[in-house]
């Protein structure tokens, strides 16, 4: 218990950091150290990263950097795709889904890691958005994942926005998508009493504290530096989880 309870402030680390990463470390936490079972570790994930993300937007200042506009663009559409995601991830086994994450997690590594690429006005139009929007809210509600490893990267890439506005508008984006899939993800459970809620709140709760405290502390990095330190840590996470699924 205190090992996923010292996890759990890394998860809010990782968010505050970021912006994103927070599923990426709590369904690993909730499947390989409390010992849950895919299904409703994808479902504890949603919570904990919707709760975490939406309570350091209102509690930091993080929300004066937010791009409202392209906010509003991406989560009606992401709200929709993780609605769908969610849906499709009923139909499949959790092996599935955590190696589908795995796989979504070493191709961001490899975007973020590359760095921005600027493009023009064309390629940033109202439909390329919108259908950002809805593939990362259906991957959000597929693998159990806030969304924010692959939004912080497809913001920096397909907007002219630094890393501190992206990281706070992932942060509107992931609240939205991870709400909308763990509702639809809780509802499809037999029961929600499955979920142990005790250890989601104490998670989320220390979630909170770790994502407050690592927006603060890295308010001054250098932006390369934050983005390649996040790159490197979906490739561990990544490679770990292929390697217990696949032994």
């Amino acid at each position: 218990m205190t090992l996923v309870i010292l996890a759990a402030s890394s998860i809010g680390l990782s968010l505050g950091i970021f912006g994103s990463g927070g599923a990426v470390l709590a369904l690993p936490v909730l499947v390989y150290l409390a010992g849950h079972e895919p299904k409703l570790a994808i479902t504890g994930a949603l919570f904990i990263v919707a709760a975490i993300s939406t309570l350091s937007l209102l509690l930091s200042h993080s929300k004066r950097l937010v791009d409202w506009q392209l906010a509003l663009r991406l989560g009606i559409t992401g709200m929709l795709g993780a609605y769908m995601g969610a849906w499709l991830g009923s139909l499949v086994s959790g092996l599935v889904q955590l190696s589908v994450f795995a796989l979504l997690m070493l191709m961001a590594s490899g975007f973020m890691y590359r760095g921005k690429i600027r493009l023009n006005d064309k390629q940033t139009s109202l439909p390329l958005m919108l259908g950002v929007g809805t593939v990362v809210g259906m991957l959000t509600g597929f693998t159990g994942v806030g969304g924010g490893f692959l939004l912080v990267p497809a913001i920096l890439r397909f907007t002219s926005l630094d890393f501190f506005r992206a990281r706070a508008t992932s942060l509107v984006l992931i609240s939205v998508s991870a709400w909308t899939g763990f509702s639809k993800s809780a509802w499809l459970l037999p029961s929600a009493s499955q979920l142990d809620w005790t250890l989601l709140l104490i998670i989320a709760a220390m979630g909170v504290a770790g994502s407050l405290l690592g927006q603060r502390w890295s308010a001054n990095w250098p932006q390369h530096n934050l983005r390649k330190g996040f790159a490197l840590l979906l490739l561990t996470l990544a490679c770990f989880i292929l390697y217990q699924n696949l032994s």
